[in-house]
């Protein structure tokens, strides 16, 4: 299964100086040697033309979505006076040729395409005065024909089947596994209208939790619909709980007067152990801690066995865990766009490494993360940031590239000033 792509959208801040991000909090000539390289090599950049690297140039409308899936450049085009509905049209890499156009149903207004084995799952959502409604058409990959149609939005299941949820007006819905070849449902059940929770092991679901703030939570097995646990987790006060987070094997609540955080087992949801924590909104997953993020954009990291408070900062907007590090966002650069970024030691909170500013492009397995931010010359600074070691590589420099990226292996998608999108080849 090819692995879904992050794209976090338009850069909106203004070009900004052409700073490197701070190394490791660490001291050597070897590092001192590297950094001023790596200045010079910056600075050459900034003074002199914008290098001119061969871009592969790609089809797409404005107000058009595009994404990589493997050898294919899939396009969602907008809808036009002209054709009433969107199309997704793919193209085949490296060349451009196109591979196959087919029709999308006129019921929704923005899509996102999943690629999976020899299908590509493309889900439409649609808000309107009724309520919402989202629906999967699954597609032949290597030519587009029409497999089957399912209300909702799909997960993958543990088992290989997918998992596909669907609300009406009033929050009650319809949840159903269906089998990805051929949309054949393995079982299905009626939803009161509740909060869903998913628990993945290495982003395949196992666990479904139903949660309501005024009734009870209810945890289900998601390869077969079976219930496992049901009972009514609210204070003894009737205090209502704020929020619901499954990490690992413990279900989370935060909630109540003061805020408390609680943790229970997750498939029997015994009480396992509760804390006071003040402040706090909602829990976040931050392995091998549990973060909390408060009311006035703090974080706090407690302990996932017992419940202690480690460690607390007023510093950090958004933290979240990668390559058995955190990252995370400094408060006052919160927002769209580049933000300050720094990797967190998640057992004390100590700061191993400042990386500068970047919007980040990819998530690799190998612990790396594509950045990229404005040049003061005009289009994209692309580095590479790598999250163990705490350091940032240039990698180039697109002269053409305005935002909306996109990285996979070996290769980068951003929009261009046009309007098309380029594809660029990263160097190793």
């Amino acid at each position: 299964m090819t692995g879904p792509v992050i794209d976090l959208g338009d850069l909106r801040h203004q070009p900004e100086p052409d700073t490197l991000p701070r190394p490791p909090r660490a001291s050597g000539r070897p590092l001192r040697c590297a950094l001023v390289l790596l200045f010079v090599l910056v600075t050459l950049v900034a003074a002199g033309p914008l290098p001119r690297r061969a871009v592969q140039t790609l089809p797409a409308q404005v107000g058009s979505e595009a994404l990589v899936a493997g050898d294919l450049f899939l396009v969602i085009d907008p809808i036009t006076t002209q054709t009433g509905q969107r199309r997704l049209a793919a193209f085949r890499l490296p060349g451009g040729e196109p591979a196959w156009q087919t029709p999308l149903p006129a019921d929704g207004q923005s899509w996102w395409v999943t690629p999976l084995d020899g299908t590509l799952l493309a889900t439409g959502h649609r808000s309107n005065p009724d309520g919402e409604s989202t629906v999967t058409v699954a597609l032949d990959r290597a030519t587009g024909a029409y497999r089957w149609q399912q209300p909702g939005s799909p997960v993958l299941l543990a088992d290989g089947n997918l998992l596909l949820q669907s609300t009406d007006a009033g929050g009650s819905g319809t949840m159903r596994a269906v089998d990805p070849c051929c949309g054949t449902v393995r079982w299905q059940l009626s939803t009161p209208p509740a909060d869903v929770t998913y628990r993945a092991v290495d982003g395949l679901v196992d666990r479904v939790v139903f949660s309501s703030a005024n009734g009870p939570t209810e945890v289900r097995d998601a390869l077969t619909g079976t219930v496992l646990a049901r009972t009514d987790l609210r204070t003894p006060g009737g205090g209502a709980y704020a929020s619901v987070q499954v990490v690992d094997d413990l279900l989370l609540t935060v909630g109540g007067v003061p805020a408390t955080v609680t943790a229970y087992g997750l498939d029997r949801l015994d009480r396992r152990w509760s804390t006071i924590a003040e402040g706090s909104l909602y829990s976040t997953e931050c392995t091998p801690v549990i973060c909390l993020q408060t009311r006035s954009g703090g974080v706090r990291a407690i302990d996932l066995d017992a419940g202690r408070e480690l460690w607390s900062s007023e510093r950090w907007g958004w933290v979240w865990p990668y390559a058995d590090r955190l990252l995370a966002t400094t408060l006052s650069s919160a927002g769209p766009g580049a933000e300050e970024l720094v990797v967190l030691d998640p057992p004390t909170g100590r700061v191993l490494a400042e990386l500068g500013r970047w919007e980040l492009a990819s998530f690799r397995v190998d612990g790396t993360v594509v950045g990229l931010r404005r040049h003061p010359n005009g289009g994209l600074l692309i580095a590479e940031l790598d999250v163990h070691a705490g350091t940032a590589r240039l990698l180039d420099v697109l002269p053409d590239a305005t935002g909306e990226c996109q990285s996979s292996p070996g290769r980068l998608l951003c929009r261009r000033f046009d309007g098309s999108y380029g594809l660029w080849q990263l160097p190793d």
